[in-house]
């Protein structure tokens, strides 16, 4: 119980970083963007082959990070990898989303981000190949936290959860301490009064991709690194991320990030009582739990 409990909480700091992008652009836009979780695999895969380049470039870069497999050469993609997924978000939406928002109504946005999303997910499958890749391909022994009950972490989980932890920590002093963070959740919370109130809502929305996609590609490395890498990685994490996103209250930065844990701790408990074949089925029935429970959310509030 106690290894499935460890496990639900550093799945749920992966699917926390990829609801907070995702609720404050559902929020401020007002449509299910499908394409969100596509981002995690533009970061995964953009980590990857920078990974390669800075190797290539300067080969002790390529030396791993204690007992991790991530080496120093990963550590420096991840953030190019943030930073290229952010624009990739502000692309897509100058290109598909501004243009449909401004002729068409919030479900032509859904239908829109459904298309972007197959349109992604099959060019990283061209691109890439349809196999999967590891970051590193040295076995890494899970550490012995315990013998009674048994508890098994690998190195670059903890790594993993350690990070998203901090970068949420630092997201939070940003919305918390900085003017341009009351901006931020102000828009996220309210976009007409925080329009009224003299902000720049286009220029808002953009810092809104940018933030969204660099804090899904953070994730989506994240992913990659403790499992695997695949075009098919954003399919497969798409429902738990909306989940997280439902439990948290759309609108909620914070509720997502505790929707994340929750959904997590809930998907690998499950396991206690179902076969692992239906693990994939929990993200419907915890959606379906909150929306006949409470419909807002956790943290969400009714909206006109």
């Amino acid at each position: 119980m106690i290894q499935h409990l460890v496990d639900g909480i550093l799945v749920g700091s992966i699917l926390s970083l990829g609801a907070i992008g995702l609720t404050m652009a559902m929020h401020m836009l007002r449509f299910a963007n499908f394409s969100h979780a596509e981002l995690l695999s533009i970061g995964a895969y953009c980590a990857l082959v920078f990974d390669g380049v800075f190797t290539a470039v300067y080969a002790p870069l390529g030396n791993v990070i204690g007992p991790l497999s991530l080496t120093w050469a990963l550590s420096l993609a991840i953030l190019v990898s943030m930073a290229i997924t952010g624009g990739s978000a502000i692309l897509i939406d100058r290109l598909v989303f501004s243009r449909v928002r401004a002729k068409g109504g919030e479900l032509s946005m859904v239908f829109a981000s459904f298309g972007v999303a197959m349109i992604i997910r099959n060019a990283l499958g061209l691109i890439f190949g349809l196999q999967v890749q590891l970051y590193s391909k040295d076995i890494v022994f899970a550490t012995v936290l315990s013998r009674d009950p048994l508890l098994l972490v690998k190195p670059d989980q903890i790594f993993s959860l350690a990070a998203a932890l901090f970068i949420m920590v630092i997201f939070h002093l940003m919305l918390s301490r900085t003017t341009f963070g009351y901006s931020l959740r102000a828009v996220a919370e309210n976009p007409d009064l925080a329009q009224v109130s003299g902000i720049n809502l286009n220029q808002m929305i953009t810092l809104i991709w940018i933030i969204g996609g660099g804090l899904a590609a953070a994730a989506g490395v994240f992913y990659g690194l403790t499992n695997q890498v695949n075009p098919v990685l954003g399919r497969d994490l798409l429902l738990p991320i909306f989940a997280a996103t439902i439990v948290g209250g759309i609108g909620s930065i914070y509720g997502a990030a505790l929707g994340g844990f929750l959904v997590g701790i809930a998907s690998n408990m499950a396991l206690l009582i179902l076969p692992s074949g239906y693990s994939p089925a929990m993200p419907f029935l915890i959606i379906l739990v909150v929306l006949v429970i409470r419909p807002t959310g956790l943290f969400g509030e009714e909206r006109a």
